[in-house]
């Protein structure tokens, strides 16, 4: 079997073993890596020393939330995800995707600053930074409050805006944009929920 059609199958299996919502699903995982593509394809020319991690960054965007804590136990996840990945990556490949999946969270960098990952260091901010950039989705973040947190739209709307508003439009701000090309498609992903806010205001007026 292709290497990528056994993580497409592991992320459709894990996403329903363990009820990941559709916020941290199979669509926010192509998210990931459609963004990590572009981000790779952008900046290699600055950072030439990923052109040999390319598969260990599509392979740690793919699978990246298939060990989230609020899911699931991290480290199992983890161990699932080594366990996926021995049969199509070397060793040394396997351990940095362990690496970068384990330590990109918002929570852990916010709490401990950027890990120190040598050569990989890139690779690890290009997987990292493609899941900040679908953060900015407004009605991904909402989808995420009505499963988890509060079914009432009202009240998840109010919560959403509150964590866009102290968290998501101020990544720049807190350092954690570190390529050119993400902090460039930040401002229009940024501007993009901007108006997805407004929409849903005006959509939750009208329906009451």
């Amino acid at each position: 079997m292709k290497f990528f059609q056994t993580i497409i199958q592991f992320i459709m299996v894990t996403t329903h073993k363990y009820s990941l919502d559709e916020s941290h699903g199979i669509m926010h995982s192509f998210d990931t890596l459609h963004n990590a593509h572009k981000i790779y394809s952008e900046e290699l020319k600055n950072f030439p020393e990923m052109e040999t991690h390319e598969k260990i960054i599509y392979a740690a965007a793919a699978v990246h939330d298939m060990c989230d804590k609020k899911y699931m136990n991290e480290l199992e996840g983890i161990k699932q995800i080594d366990t996926l990945l021995e049969n199509n990556m070397s060793e040394l490949e396997i351990s940095v995707v362990h690496d970068i999946v384990e330590k990109m969270s918002y929570s852990k960098v916010k709490t401990n600053g950027f890990p120190e990952m040598g050569k990989y260091q890139s690779a690890y901010n290009v997987v990292r930074e493609a899941d900040l950039l679908g953060a900015y989705d407004f009605n991904r973040a909402i989808v995420y409050s009505l499963y988890n947190k509060n079914d009432d739209i009202d009240e998840a709307y109010e919560e959403t805006c509150q964590i866009f508003l102290n968290r998501m439009l101020k990544h720049e701000e807190d350092g954690l944009l570190t390529f050119d090309y993400t902090k460039k498609d930040a401002i229009e992903k940024k501007n993009h929920s901007l108006q997805q806010m407004k929409q849903w205001k005006k959509i939750l007026k009208i329906m009451k």
